[in-house]
């Protein structure tokens, strides 16, 4: 059936090699749209270091405004050593930051799924990761990256820096709704990490998520010191189902169960308001090392598209489509150079995404 509504999603490409994944999932998007007839529209603009040169600021207002007009973002990737002199305020991480906390985007959802395809590109053994599906959900908008902070100054001449870790009942109770709402969803198994043998906010942390789990009784709730989380993630990954916790562990275990997949180019994320609005971009950063050879791996960015169709515009056919064409795609022993392995085919960025949409075109 035709969707004559049209929807628009806002396009950042960013920087380093956003623009050149970006290029390859709007590849993607633009045949989906086509083949499953979506009405989606699309609007550009700049975040990060492009729009430092273009506009002056990492997010400028416009920019912003068109954000939240539009139902959903779609992200390459910000940041570089270019703009690395600039005060930390205007930074390009800065306008990253600013962006999910103005739409108001407080729940990550970043799934670390090992194709079995890639099973042998993994860092551990593949009888350890076969079959791996996690689902980490990180709480985005509070925490230690939004918290107070200062550097001062002591009597004795000595500089000390000071980061705060605040959070609210209301942060926690919203973000571990998530968690158990993604567990049901799932094997309604759910992990909350945390640090509640030495952090005040994180016995808050626990004891807010023990009050959500009694309206799930069906989901199976566990607790776990991030300390140990990040070792048994490396130990026995697949004991892991759904992992809800905190922006800073989220950030870091998301990462390590990034190289358990065969490449953080394979991850995409999801990041949701309370209305299912979102932002979606890859998991990995703006790579300015190989930024302009066009040896990127598109597929994380390919499969936020896929997130980004089953989420927030509710198309579930399209984005297993999408799902189906990456894999197919593997199937054909085709690689960028982060998951290369010898006897595979070895493709650059631009081959990739025309393959996926080769892929594509065919179911």
């Amino acid at each position: 059936m035709t969707n004559t509504v049209t929807k628009q999603i806002l396009v950042l490409p960013g920087d380093g090699i956003g623009p050149e994944i970006m290029a390859e999932a709007l590849k993607v998007l633009r045949l989906a749209i086509d083949k499953f007839q979506l009405g989606l529209e699309l609007v550009f603009d700049e975040l990060g270091g492009a729009a430092i040169d273009k506009y002056g600021v990492p997010l400028a207002d416009d920019t912003l405004a068109k954000a939240k007009k539009a139902h959903a973002v779609l992200l390459g990737a910000v940041g570089g050593p270019r703009w690395d002199t600039l005060e930390r305020s205007i930074r390009p991480e800065r306008g990253l930051l600013k962006i999910r906390s103005e739409l108001g985007l407080f729940g990550n959802l970043r799934p670390a799924i090992l194709y079995p395809q890639l099973a042998s590109a993994s860092s551990l053994k593949p009888e350890v990761v076969s079959g791996l599906d996690i689902l980490i959900v990180r709480e985005l908008t509070g925490g230690i990256y939004f918290g107070p902070r200062e550097t001062k100054v002591l009597d004795n001449g000595e500089r000390r820096a000071q980061d705060t870790l605040p959070y609210s009942e209301s942060e926690i109770r919203r973000i571990a709704k998530v968690g158990f709402e993604m567990a049901m969803l799932r094997n309604k198994r759910l992990c909350s990490v945390d640090k509640a043998n030495v952090l005040e906010s994180s016995q808050l942390w626990r004891e807010i998520v023990e009050q959500v789990a009694k309206d799930y009784p069906e989901v199976e709730l566990s607790h776990m010191y991030v300390d140990n989380a990040a070792m048994q993630l490396v130990r026995a990954p697949k004991q892991f189902d759904v992992i809800v916790t905190d922006n800073m562990f989220g950030d870091i275990l998301s990462d390590e169960a990034s190289m358990l997949t065969g490449s953080i180019g394979m991850l995409p994320s999801a990041s949701l308001d309370a209305n299912g609005k979102g932002m979606y971009e890859p998991c990995h950063g703006s790579a300015p090392d190989i930024a302009g050879k066009g040896i990127a791996n598109p597929l994380a960015t390919i499969l936020s598209v896929s997130m980004m169709l089953r989420y927030t515009f509710a198309q579930p056919e399209a984005a297993s489509a999408i799902e189906q064409a990456v894999s197919d795609v593997l199937d054909q022993n085709l690689r960028t150079a982060d998951i290369w392995l010898e006897g595979m085919h070895k493709v650059g960025t631009r081959e990739m995404g025309d393959a996926v949409v080769a892929a594509l075109a065919k179911l």
